[in-house]
């Protein structure tokens, strides 16, 4: 499968196998039966190709699907004026190279049956069986006729969940984007246009995602070519020129043969040439290639500790070049992919990119999941065995896949979910994290604590207060990195929510979801009704352990809240968390959105910003206990922030504090020290606001603190 299909004229690239010419084969599909005893000459490719990879396999079911196919494309044509039959031989032989399965091949044989000709799922599963019905089945296209411009992202979500179960269904749908890409030039240019951007944003990073390198590098040249043609003819016509000469790399790969050969490790040493996108992305990293540049040297050995001495000797005979060296044996990519990467100095001087690789490694590096055969049929316990947060436990349903269909669950809406698939697709690349009982979780590059939380929690991540990142305190707004421990921090108080600042800190497509859908349910809650940071009720933007939690949204009729009473009609009525009023402070409500009001102090920013926008304030004031059948309601919500200067213990001495106050700390932030000075910010639940001052006086009297007031966040304009 030769990167340079896109161009018929480009130089000729090595390849395992030459292409086969499809017309022929078209033309002998149509020549009619063939004796009982041999295969149709048609996919005599197929056979050979398949029994390379499986000498025993069994090809008499592959005539059948040939024959049922052939039957019920007969008359019909592709575009390109060749018999239709030649697609699903080419998808066939395509898969059949890459060492796929019988099972495979045989849905491949079949997969346009039931979608373009009288065929049926039925006949097809009376004839074929359970496991061939279900991969046809998974890459049909939904029909446009009962889905309209939705027909393509429900087509893509069908095949995904469909993939959930049996990863082989994109194997096929990945090989017959490939064989349609390659005859792509029949179409108008603004149809090639709008298939290779779909290609280059839903199939390649799927193919890159399941590991099936063979696809995704062919698949990104054809998609070069037609997207960006003046960059692809530049690429193209500096791999002529290379080519056409010595190839620079043969000197240094002879050189690492002797040396592997002296040192008696029996390896196989490859020149293996780049294809174009990945030539043109080495060339605007480094603006002007080196002649080395335009392949990469391949060590191919037997065993896995094989790979380490090539290593050794080829970083003990040659200078490396450090920065290069990358281990994806110990650590493997999300993908399956595994191999050693090093750069070495030649005897010329020149630099020379090295792959070093078991034969198996390789066979997955270039096939990805297609190389397993049929993984479902073989220790069918094993995955039940392994642990739930092990990704590579079944790497026919690794991490990535399994959150992909947990979040299409509740993209219900199509534009939603191909705009966000799109986007989860884009992140190429995962980290993992540790949770303090050891667990894993697979997480994007680029995720915060915010992500972790939602990945980790589900739609309980509501009401995360905060994290510890490798045990220190952190924002949920905190990046993490490869290997970082994390421990994420739930408030006792389910009621809470999350903050809309949360959307800017979340990569994952399960977490903006979740995110997103609670504050669509909840447009009154603090910070919703401003639309942003610090609305008028608004969360600070997440700090060392979350969000500025607001008060409990206690509504009742009559204008209350908790112990507040506000003039006028009967509303929905709550205590704003930015300067979480408490007895005997001044108080005055706000109308918000859908007539819910928020009482605020008389002095908080967010009063003036309404009063600017018109918004009338209403009176409010504190409720005399026997207004309550003479029960105790001064319980009451309150943020302080204390300003000290640094010192050991000093979170400890103030949280013991607050303890010995009876009030229970909600949630905590700890700023960073700023010349020796720390901010502590707490929001606290106190059983009577009485005890408020008596609080505030105590943490005073902690040693180091010079400051404690009631906060005043900012307030957006709503």
């Amino acid at each position: 499968m030769s990167a340079e299909a896109a161009d018929p004229a480009a130089v000729p690239r090595r390849r395992s196998r030459p292409r086969i010419d499809l017309r022929r084969l078209g033309r002998v599909a149509l020549l009619g039966p063939v004796p009982r005893d041999r295969l149709p000459d048609a996919i005599g490719h197929v056979a050979d190709a398949h029994r390379a990879h499986h000498p025993d396999a069994d090809l008499a079911i592959l005539h059948r699907a040939y024959v049922l196919a052939e039957s019920s494309h007969r008359g019909q044509m592709r575009k390109s004026g060749e018999p239709y039959i030649t697609h699903p031989l080419a998808v066939t032989l395509i898969l059949a190279e890459l060492g796929a399965e019988t099972t495979t091949l045989t849905a491949s044989l079949l997969h346009d049956t039931v979608e373009d000709t009288e065929v049926t799922l039925d006949q097809v599963r009376e004839q074929f069986g359970e496991e061939v019905c279900y991969l046809v089945d998974g890459v049909t296209k939904l029909e446009k006729v009962d889905y309209g411009a939705a027909a393509e992202p429900e087509t893509f979500r069908k095949m995904l969940v469909a993939t959930g179960n049996d990863v082989r269904v994109m194997s096929i749908k990945l090989a017959d984007r490939l064989h349609n890409m390659r005859t792509l030039t029949v179409m108008r240019p603004e149809k090639q246009a709008r298939i290779a951007k779909v290609t280059r944003d839903v199939l390649i990073p799927l193919a890159e995602r399941l590991g099936v390198q063979a696809l995704k590098t062919e698949l990104e040249d054809l998609v070069f070519a037609i997207l960006n043609p003046e960059e692809y003819e530049d690429t193209r016509t500096l791999i002529a020129e290379v080519t056409g000469g010595s190839d620079p790399l043969a000197p240094i790969a002879d050189c690492v043969r002797a040396t592997l050969r002296e040192a008696g490790i029996s390896a196989e040493v490859l020149i293996r040439p780049r294809h174009f996108v990945s030539v043109h992305r080495v060339r605007r990293k480094r603006g002007e290639l080196r002649p080395t540049d335009f392949g990469r040297l391949l060590v191919l050995v037997g065993e896995d500790a094989d790979c380490y001495a090539v290593l050794g000797e080829l970083h003990t005979c040659f200078t490396p070049v450090i920065s290069e060296f990358k281990d994806f044996i110990a650590a493997p990519k999300f993908n399956l992919y595994q191999s050693l990467h090093t750069a070495v100095v030649g005897p010329e001087g020149a630099v020379a990119e090295v792959l070093i690789r078991t034969h198996r490694m390789h066979k997955v590096a270039e096939a990805g999941v297609v190389a397993l055969g049929n993984p479902y049929a073989h220790d069918p316990t094993a995955a039940q065995q392994a642990e739930p947060s092990d990704e590579r436990a079944d790497p026919t349903r690794p991490g990535w896949l399994s959150r992909l269909l947990d979040w299409q669950e509740s993209a219900t809406d199509p534009d939603t979910f191909w705009t966000t698939l799109r986007a989860d697709l884009a992140q190429d690349r995962e980290i993992t994290v540790f949770g303090t009982d050891g667990r894993t979780l697979g997480l994007p590059a680029g995720a915060s604590c915010v992500d972790a939380a939602y990945a980790q929690h589900g739609e309980r991540a509501h009401s995360c207060i905060g994290a510890r990142v490798n045990g220190r305190l952190a924002t949920l707004s905190t990046v993490l990195s490869d290997g970082d421990t994390v421990q994420l921090l739930l408030a006792q108080d389910t009621a809470s929510g999350p903050s809309p600042e949360w959307l800017d800190h979340a990569r994952t497509p399960a977490a903006r979801i979740a995110i997103t859908g609670w504050l669509s349910a909840h447009p009154d809650a603090p910070g919703s009704e401003a639309g942003g940071a610090g609305g008028a009720d608004g969360r600070k933007e997440p700090t060392a352990d979350g969000p500025q939690p607001t008060a409990p949204a206690r509504t009742r009729s009559g204008g209350r809240a908790a112990n507040v009473v506000v003039d006028g009609p009967e509303s929905p009525t709550r205590l704003a968390g930015c300067c979480t009023p408490v007895p005997p402070d001044e108080v005055v409500g706000i109308v918000i959105r859908g007539g819910a009001v928020t009482v605020h102090r008389q002095e908080c920013p967010a009063v003036a910003r309404m009063r600017e926008l018109g918004r009338a304030p209403v009176a409010a004031r504190w409720r005399e206990e026997e207004e309550d059948g003479g029960r105790d309601t001064a319980a009451c919500r309150v943020t302080l922030v204390a300003e000290s200067f640094g010192r050991p213990r000093l979170l400890a001495d103030l949280t013991e504090a607050i303890a010995t106050a009876d009030a229970a700390i909600v949630s905590a932030t700890v700023e960073p020290p700023s010349e020796q000075r720390v901010r502590h910010t707490y929001t606290l639940q106190l059983p009577d606001a009485a005890g408020l001052p008596a609080l505030m006086r105590a943490m005073r009297d902690v040693a180091g603190v010079y400051d404690v007031s009631r906060a005043q966040h900012p307030a957006a304009t709503g």
